[in-house]
């Protein structure tokens, strides 16, 4: 058998496969900075539920996966290099990958050469961003994506920093906006930091691939996504037609 684990910024993930490569075990959660023991019980519950005894490889991924491989001399793969390999596996022909972390995101473009942009400097955008844009309303990200999909309008919503987004939002529940509006202004505004920051004019188009937390379990996160990116190729199409 074989064990993944992906130990990032705010989430463990873990598969465990067997020797015909399906999926025996997978795991996700939330480790709460508690990494190492986070990860010590859930190998634990590996052992004991999942192998019985039989022997595994194990390989580690993940900003703070690192460290744990390097401290316990175990195998450690980039995790973009993970992701590139893994999407060649079970998407092919895939030609942009876009990632959004619990503190990074990222934009792959395969086609054409591999290119790699990446927000790891700030985590505006982000997984953390949603979180903090939650707690600001008063409810959970899952709450929010729920309220999201009630949406009538959306404002600007500023995404680069929490304190510049909350001097947006702010405003607007002292004015009485509709949670459900600030929620799905929110998305868009992660939207915008991340096909504006890190695409940086280079079209998404093609096979585009949607990965991570955030990306996985909000719907309303994927639909703005979808929007944006259908927009972008329609107008970059008109354009061309000029």
């Amino acid at each position: 058998m074989v064990i993944g684990l992906d130990v990032g910024s705010t989430t463990i993930k873990c598969v465990v496969l067997d020797d015909n490569h399906n999926i025996v075990f997978s795991h996700y959660e939330r480790h709460l900075s508690q990494i190492t023991a986070q990860t010590a019980r859930l190998l634990e519950r590996i052992q004991t539920e999942v192998l019985k005894g039989e022997e595994a490889k194990l390989m580690i991924s993940g900003s703070a996966g690192m460290g744990m491989a390097d401290r316990s001399s175990l195998p450690f793969i980039q995790e973009v290099y993970a992701t590139r390999v893994a999407a060649k596996r079970l998407v092919p022909f895939t030609d942009v990958i876009i990632e959004l972390g619990g503190e990074d995101a990222k934009i792959l473009f395969l086609s054409q050469g591999m290119e790699v942009r990446m927000n790891g400097s700030c985590a505006g955008g982000t997984g953390a961003f949603i979180d903090q844009m939650a707690s600001l309303l008063q409810i959970t990200a899952d709450q929010m994506d729920q309220e999201a999909a009630q949406a009538e309008k959306t404002y600007t919503v500023a995404s680069r920093c929490g304190v510049f987004a909350k001097s947006d939002i702010q405003p607007l529940l002292n004015q009485g906006a509709r949670k459900s509006d600030i929620a799905a202004s929110i998305f868009q505004a992660v939207v915008n930091q991340t096909i504006a920051g890190l695409a940086q004019g280079r079209p998404i188009q093609g096979k585009v691939v949607y990965l991570g937390g955030p990306l996985t379990f909000m719907s309303q996160l994927r639909s703005a996504f979808d929007s944006t990116v259908n927009d972008h190729l329609q107008r970059r199409w008109l354009a061309c037609g000029l």
